[in-house]
């Protein structure tokens, strides 16, 4: 085979395990199931997702087995199952969460910095999908803001049991995210108990109130819906960082203010134990327009800072 022929199929396969994982929050997220058998683009596995779409409640389940590939069809290598209401809408969102339409290189595989092109290179497959579902994805990335992600895992966990029916479909004890109606009823003080704080129950309150506008943002630039959340109190730049990568599809997004992701960027990029988020964002100015994409690729490469000092107890916020 030549080498254009090899660049070629680089091109079309997808890491399919690597480009859904950025729609689980944690092993146990209730919502999303993710069985993944291998690595790269020979791993074989399952994803199934219940979320609410405009037309109501919907379950997809995704199957693959080994190296597929995007073709003139669609992806080939890959079976797809739905359920509910929702389920015709879901089926449409396949290539976009799939990544089908992204480009995996940008030149990042060539880049100066070996540990940029060192990533680019391991992850050439790995897509950048969109789930185009911003209220499922602003919920539980609401609710780690401030806190440990094991802890606010465990909260998303709860508030679905809590407040959630089951999914569409044969998964049991697959949860629907909550209903933004069923949300939006509660009051501050119901969340305490699980741990969420009146700083973080207001946003959540606020996103069901205005889950209605969330499919026409959805359609906008990624610019347009990033000026459209700043507008929602509670609603930040970490947390905008984080969410339009996944509901999106947005290469450049980064999530200013996270309190480890600084320091990977300067640890990695430039050898510095520990960076400010101005420092990062400096160190990403020559990847404007694929920051986002940049940093993906070093969290999938095990990229970190290292640690100093002891581990320190983390206290249950319903304890505080």
């Amino acid at each position: 085979m030549s080498t254009f022929a090899h660049q070629l199929l680089g091109e079309r396969l997808i890491d399919i395990g690597a480009t859904l994982s950025w729609y689980r929050h944690g092993g146990a997220d209730p919502t999303t199931w993710l069985n993944v058998v291998g690595r790269g683009v020979a791993s074989r596995g399952e994803m199934v997702r219940a979320t609410r779409t405009p037309d109501g409640p919907g379950t997809l389940r995704i199957g693959w087995t080994g190296s597929p590939v995007t073709d003139v069809d669609g992806i080939a290598g890959v079976s797809l199952e739905a359920y509910g209401p929702g389920a015709a809408w879901m089926l449409e969102q396949v290539p976009r969460m799939l990544g089908v339409d992204d480009r995996t290189d940008h030149g990042l595989a060539a880049d100066d910095h070996p540990a940029v092109a060192r990533a680019a290179r391991n992850g050439r497959s790995v897509r950048m999908g969109a789930s185009g579902d911003l209220y499922h994805s602003l919920l539980p990335t609401i609710l780690e803001q401030r806190i440990t992600i094991g802890e606010a895992h465990h909260q998303w966990r709860q508030l679905c049991c809590n407040l959630s029916e089951p999914a569409p479909g044969p998964f049991t004890r697959l949860l629907l995210p909550p209903e933004p109606g069923v949300l939006a009823r509660q009051p501050s003080w119901w969340f305490h108990p699980l741990g969420i704080e009146r700083k973080r129950a207001e946003p959540l309150l606020r996103v069901a109130q205005h889950a209605a506008k969330f499919w026409d943002w959805a359609a906008l630039t990624p610019s347009e819906t990033r000026a459209k959340l700043h507008l929602m109190d509670g609603i930040g730049q970490w947390t905008i960082g984080n969410v339009l990568g996944p509901a999106l599809g947005d290469p450049d997004a980064v999530a200013v203010g996270d309190y480890h992701l600084k320091n990977m960027v300067g640890s990695v990029l430039a050898g510095e134990a520990r960076a400010t988020d101005e420092r990062m964002l400096e160190l990403l100015e020559p990847y404007v327009g694929q920051r986002g994409r940049v940093v993906r690729l070093l969290r999938l490469n095990s990229a970190a800072a290292p640690k100093f000092g002891p581990k320190k107890r983390i206290l249950p916020m319903h304890t505080w």
